[in-house]
């Protein structure tokens, strides 16, 4: 057993925010040390805290179309890290899920990070992830911090969340479909193939 995997035992059997969590702790992860690429989100929803996969919902179906990559590819931990801010379902709030369990991050992100170390490409995907990864750096706001994503190269690339409730998002900034989504497949393609 690898350091990693002890890690990520570690990790599964979590119980420290059982209290706070409607569905109980499910912690939902993937990661192998030789991924190149880690795609970090906020937490896993009901569908995916019911099946234990993470991006197993119309979110990850565009995330997916946005990477041009199958499932196969995209389940591959040897290719793919994906460590969300928090690891289990945080419960619902007045205008969707509530936010990733603050407690999660500063527990684990710096342990799980010095045991993945091929990353070359770190996707932040919502503004939890960028605050944390990005920190004074981030711009105002998330549209800003997205449209200004070769600030943030060759480590990072920020993305919106793909979820179906940010269609109107996506409307209103064609840009991001015309050139953000264009530069995310030639950076990941190559990463994934090597």
């Amino acid at each position: 057993m690898t350091d990693l995997d002890r890690l990520l035992a570690d990790i599964r059997a979590c119980s420290h925010c059982a209290p706070q969590l409607p569905l109980g702790p499910r912690p939902v992860l993937i990661a192998d040390a030789r991924a190149r690429l880690l795609i970090v989100g906020q937490a896993p929803g009901t569908r995916v805290h019911a099946t234990g996969i993470p991006w197993n919902d119309p979110s990850g179906d565009r995330l997916r179309q946005w990477l041009d990559v199958d499932r196969d590819t995209f389940y591959d931990a040897s290719r793919i890290a994906i460590v969300p801010m928090g690891f289990c379902y945080p419960g619902r709030g007045k205008s969707g899920d509530l936010p990733p369990r603050p407690e999660c991050a500063p527990r684990w992100r710096a342990p799980l990070h010095a045991l993945l170390p091929r990353i070359e490409l770190t996707l932040l995907i919502g503004q939890y992830a960028q605050a944390w990864y990005l920190g004074r750096t981030m711009r105002p706001t998330l549209t800003e911090t997205v449209a200004d994503w070769a600030r943030y190269g060759p480590d990072f690339l920020p993305l919106p969340h793909p979820s179906p409730r940010n269609q109107l998002w996506l409307r209103r900034n064609p840009w991001f479909e015309a050139e953000v989504v264009p530069e995310l497949r030639r950076r990941v393609g190559p990463l994934l193939t090597r």
